[in-house]
């Protein structure tokens, strides 16, 4: 442990902590200090974290994984909710068990685990929790309406849980990506036709003519998880790399 460290002595759980965000936010709280926990259902070994098999819409599975917590490290200090998948249709394409499925993961998934994560974070005398929302959630992509609405009912569920447990220390906010380098996008852009221009052309519409990294958005985080962030609750922080804060049409 170093002086620096600005996570020193706290308990961290990363739901999805094994995919591309999960990952990085993993090593980055290790790095400050944190002993840390990737809950998912696909197996990894990151040097350092603790891997826990969970799927997030198992309440059975999420049940015991926060046990595990608690016997471990007796608290919980940090909670980000990064487990979440993606479906590319319209709503007339996309099938009830789509629908219902990509709800389980992304919103009830996110109240599961913070259901479970709530009781360790008051032996922790309060907390922060980190949900994941999206760009589309303020606006849509063509293609993406189940996940368009997940995101939406995301961002309206860390409102209120920031209200509801705010007077006992725990900070809810949520983190809104927009482009991130993940597997997610590759997949999108295999799927779609010449890869090579589709990713000068997502790089192009973006103000900083990129897309966003792994560790772009463990940086947010982790300024989220710690005391600098003391005072910020209740909100979904934007991070696109100013695509949505341009007039698409100009672009034409």
């Amino acid at each position: 442990m170093t002086d620096n460290q600005t996570l020193a002595g706290r308990v961290a759980a990363v739901t999805g902590g094994t995919g591309g965000i999960g990952k990085a936010i993993c090593q980055r709280f290790l790095r400050e200090g944190a002993s840390v926990y990737a809950l998912d259902r696909a197996t990894a070994q990151l040097d350092g974290v603790i891997f826990v098999e969970m799927d997030v819409t198992s309440p059975e599975q999420v049940a015991a994984a926060f046990a595990k917590i608690e016997d471990q490290s007796e608290k919980l200090d940090i909670l980000v909710n990064a487990a979440g998948i993606e479906i590319e249709k319209t709503i007339e394409d996309t099938s009830l068990d789509e629908w219902n499925q990509i709800f389980a993961v992304n919103v009830t998934g996110t109240f599961l685990a913070s259901k479970a994560g709530l009781p360790l974070m008051r032996k922790a005398a309060g907390g922060s929790i980190i949900n994941f929302g999206s760009y589309d959630g303020f606006i849509a992509d063509p293609g993406l309406a189940a996940y368009c609405a997940t995101k939406g009912a995301v961002h309206a569920l860390t409102r209120a849980m920031a209200c509801d447990y705010g007077p006992e220390g725990i900070r809810v906010n949520a983190i809104c990506p927009g482009y991130i380098d993940t597997p997610m996008l590759q997949s999108f852009f295999q799927d779609n036709g010449d890869i090579e221009t589709l990713e000068q052309a997502v790089r192009d519409v973006h103000p900083m003519r990129r897309y966003g990294t792994s560790d772009d958005v463990a940086g947010l985080v982790n300024w989220l998880a710690g005391d600098e962030a003391r005072y910020a609750s209740g909100q979904l922080w934007v991070l696109d790399g100013g695509l949505t804060a341009q007039v698409q049409q100009m672009r034409l």
